[in-house]
């Protein structure tokens, strides 16, 4: 007997009742008012930080301003959620805090695929690579990986390569003589960034060249010759996204260069971050004492933050990506991988004999503020609730003096979930503690407490605490210190308590700002 004969039939009504039985239940959803969530409702969807719509993201790459927008390029896969044959993903903002998505930018090729990098304007067409002097050529300089170089063992799979853009950033082309530096026989050989350095007249370009970064200059972006090299003798760990500039030291006017460069291990609280030195650049060598390196971040949050190029202000803008290679493959996003930090503005203090570079958030971010919340000035409220039912908040915590005791604002929900962020007057050091912030099992050691280095201002005590749902960052003496730590909570934390003795609750100043969503906000 065929069995076929009888099963057929029985599959397709099985089938056919399956199919039913999904309308049946989309009608009842429809009648009970619910939706299908759009990809800015997503559980852990960043609501004002940047993130891709889908699929994985990393290092920001050629941060250019040009013609009112600031442009976002980065590290992007548009196949799935983990790293893989990386493409150049793109955005742009005409204020730094509302983006808009476009569609990739620079796609791999025979030449293998295209890692980080960074973008200039060459005014003067230098180049050669404009055809109408009225718009100059946006110029991308990038690495070029190639895979199957890699597979066979060689060293040289990584090199240098130009491609050019006469619409904005819209479309770009690949110079046809790339790459245009060759690797040397590094294995780890990446991530150029380009600058213009007015007293030689040249470009000058800075890569991570394994654990050491090499200067190359250039008077037409294409032809480059190697200047020097810098780095730390005996620190043999992988240097990446390194980026060069000058900038002014505040109150004094001084000129100093900063060389930031990414860490991939070793970072104060683990895994990865973002480091820099403070020296002096003759246009072929920096000088630093390489034994004072120092870190922009002492979350575990920040990496391959770079500098925006063509900044028209005078302020120097940053950006890096909000994960850890530790655990960026694993965090339990479903759609889409990765946040941005918020775009900072760097300023550099000289302290004693030390110079350190501050960040804060850009001012730009106020525009998101709602002032619906009370300012607590000297009457904290005695159970220290500062609000509950609001999900994005920015909390500043002021005084005249530093406290006398610990403080502390812990963010909950209904579920007994908490994200304690705090402040030890004894230790001069901030702190986040994400040990019951929500899910952390994809990685062991997730749930921990991280804290910075002592602070050495004796100002006013200044602490910024900016919250979205899954994330945070604040900012200690006005950016002396910065911490950056991301986390997923169950359900998104509403409410915030302050934590501190009496004493210190009535000296304390607290402002509380919900804040707007830069996708719903943007979308009116």
């Amino acid at each position: 007997m065929n069995t076929t004969q009888f099963l057929l039939p029985a599959r397709k009504t099985i089938i056919g009742c399956c199919v039913f039985l999904m309308m049946i239940l989309s009608v009842f959803q429809e009648l009970a008012g619910q939706k299908t969530l759009t990809w800015t409702e997503e559980q852990h969807r960043p609501q004002f930080h940047f993130s891709p719509e889908k699929h994985w993201m990393n290092d920001p790459n050629g941060l250019v301003f040009y013609d009112g927008e600031y442009h976002l390029f980065y590290q992007y896969y548009p196949e799935a959620t983990v790293w893989g044959p990386m493409h150049w993903g793109h955005a742009v903002s005409r204020n730094l805090i509302h983006w808009s998505h476009l569609p990739i930018a620079i796609y791999p090729d025979s030449l293998g695929y295209i890692f980080s990098g960074s973008i200039v304007i060459d005014h003067q067409n230098a180049s050669r690579l404009s055809v109408t002097p009225e718009h100059p050529p946006m110029v991308a300089i990038f690495t070029h990986h190639d895979p199957q170089g890699e597979k066979t063992g060689t060293q040289t799979f990584q090199s240098q390569s130009v491609a050019w853009s006469a619409d904005r950033g819209r479309t770009f082309q690949k110079y046809q003589y790339n790459p245009v530096i060759q690797n040397p026989g590094i294995r780890d050989f990446r991530d150029p960034k380009v600058i213009w350095h007015r007293p030689s007249a040249q470009w000058i370009l800075v890569l991570a060249a394994y654990d050491k970064v090499m200067i190359y200059g250039s008077k037409n972006l294409t032809d480059w010759n190697f200047f020097s090299s810098f780095g730390v003798d005996g620190d043999h760990r992988l240097w990446e996204c390194p980026d060069l500039f000058p900038i002014k030291v505040e109150k004094t006017g001084e000129e100093k260069w900063v060389l930031i460069t990414s860490i991939q291990k070793g970072a104060p609280n683990g895994g990865t971050g973002t480091s820099y030195f403070v020296g002096d650049f003759d246009g072929k060598n920096f000088i630093a004492d390489p034994s004072a390196q120092q870190w922009l971040d002492y979350g575990t949050d920040n990496y391959a933050m770079v500098t925006w190029s063509n900044i028209t202000d005078g302020r120097t803008l940053a950006m890096g990506w909000m994960s850890n290679w530790q655990y960026a493959q694993q965090v339990p996003t479903k759609n889409w991988r990765s946040a941005m930090t918020l775009p900072r503005e760097l300023t550099l203090h000289k302290i004693g004999n030390q110079y350190k570079l501050y960040t804060m958030p850009v001012k730009e971010l106020e525009q998101l503020y709602q002032t619906n919340l009370p300012v607590y000035s000297g009457h904290v409220p005695s159970d220290g609730l500062l609000y509950k039912q609001q999900t994005l908040s920015r909390i500043l915590v002021s005084a005249e003096e530093s406290p006398a005791s610990e403080v502390k604002i812990q963010f909950s929900n209904a579920l007994g979930e908490e994200l304690v962020a705090g402040f030890d007057p004894h230790k001069k050091t901030f702190y986040i503690d994400r040990s019951n912030a929500g899910e952390s099992n994809f990685f062991p050691g997730f749930a921990s407490r991280h804290e910075s280095d002592p602070v050495t201002s004796d100002g006013p005590f200044v602490w910024e605490i900016l919250l979205d749902q899954s994330s945070v960052e604040i900012f200690g003496m006005k950016g002396e210190c910065a911490m950056t730590d991301i986390f997923f909570p169950t359900k998104p934390f509403s409410a915030a308590s302050i934590v501190c003795q009496d004493a210190d609750r009535k000296n304390l100043k607290i402002q509380v700002n919900s804040m707007n969503s830069i996708w719903k906000d943007h979308e009116k």
